[in-house]
């Protein structure tokens, strides 16, 4: 079995199964980076095997491994405990992917595996505390009811986390999205929400929590989801967000290339930053392909886990231009010019560059 998936020869197109993959999970198309929180409708959308068909009144939630008390929840139990909202932006850790050169072969996300919503449900960790954790637990096991084959191996879709990690404050149990009932595709009845990590932690239609005494070594943390350079060589984990700073397309779109045209003339740029690591610092402008750049102006701070809105003012020139935007977050992690590339494509957080025709 593979640890990678395969890398795209020089001029190899798009693939039949990745055409299948592309239709079945969408992107954030990125003029809705005006709103605040994403809808529901427009907010990116990736399913590994099947949407399972859950029956609320007949779902459990089990809580069992190295703890005292094993719990067994119902929704309406889970319903019942303190009730917490807060809005939190997701992306996808194959972000990026198809922008990779060679690409490797996958789910051809460009730049729109992304979303910022606002996640209802109650806390994980005094359910964990509840339940009695053991003194030897480390880790914590995260199964969802989605099952299917990956790279050869049979499995429901399970994530780990360490057990500190699990026990942060704002990491939730989720049973609604912006004011609603989980819809299925986004996990019905209820899913993981880990706030500052990639959406391979946000595990969806959760059916079970086991808590670990050893590292968990599943398929999702194990082979998946990891960076690699080279086919044999060594690998580390994904865990958070890169930070990344994407700009509402200005003008309108050629309907094939999505270039753009704008008028000669002043065009007010904004957008949207993110990262998992820490807030966002400064968001910076390019109107010549990156060649020199330019503050932009950052909205107040809002919530800790949502993204952060940004404006630029731009006096365009008539011509052929190319627009370009990057992050900076607190830490001093920016965004890279360069493709950061690996063999699964996960985290490509390079600059978005937009081609713009102004008339």
């Amino acid at each position: 079995m593979s640890a990678n998936a395969r890398i795209a020869e020089v001029g190899e197109a798009i693939s039949y199964e990745e055409l299948g993959l592309a239709a079945r999970n969408h992107a954030f198309p990125l003029e809705a980076l005006r709103y605040d929180v994403t809808p529901v409708g427009l907010h990116y959308l990736l399913t590994h095997y099947d949407i399972p068909a859950l029956d609320a009144d007949r779902w459990r939630l089990r809580i069992e491994g190295a703890v005292e008390n094993p719990l067994t929840l119902t929704l309406d139990e889970l319903k019942a405990r303190p009730r917490v909202s807060q809005t939190v932006t997701f992306e996808c850790a194959g972000n990026g992917r198809a922008r990779l050169s060679p690409r490797p072969i996958s789910q051809p996300w460009l730049d729109g595996a992304v979303g910022n919503a606002t996640w209802t449900g109650t806390p994980l960790a005094p359910l964990l505390q509840d339940a009695g954790l053991r003194p030897e637990a480390v880790d914590v096991q995260f199964t969802g009811a989605d099952h299917g084959i990956e790279r050869g191996v049979e499995q429901d879709y399970a994530r780990g986390l360490s057990l500190a990690e699990s026990l942060r404050d704002e990491v939730l149990l989720a049973y609604e999205i912006n004011g609603q009932p989980l819809p299925p595709q986004h996990g019905f009845p209820v899913r993981l929400v880990v706030p500052g990590w990639y959406g391979m932690a946000q595990v969806k239609w959760l059916t079970s929590i086991t808590v670990l005494d050893q590292p968990f070594i599943g398929f999702q943390n194990e082979i998946a989801y990891r960076y690699r350079v080279t086919e044999d060589g060594p690998s580390e984990p994904i865990t958070r967000i890169q930070p990344r700073a994407l700009m509402a397309p200005p003008g309108f779109p050629d309907f094939m290339s999505r270039s753009r045209v704008v008028d000669a003339g002043e065009v007010r740029l904004s957008g949207r930053a993110w990262s998992g690591w820490a807030p966002i610092s400064n968001v910076e402008v390019s109107v010549d392909g990156g060649q020199t750049w330019k503050a932009a102006e950052l909205d107040p701070p809002g919530e800790r886990w949502a993204w952060r809105g940004w404006g630029f003012q731009w006096t365009a020139e008539p011509g052929e231009c190319e627009l370009a935007v990057r992050a900076t977050d607190a830490a001093g992690n920016i965004q890279p010019v360069d493709q950061p590339w690996n063999r699964q494509g996960m985290s490509n957080n390079m600059v978005q560059r937009v081609p713009v025709t102004v008339r």
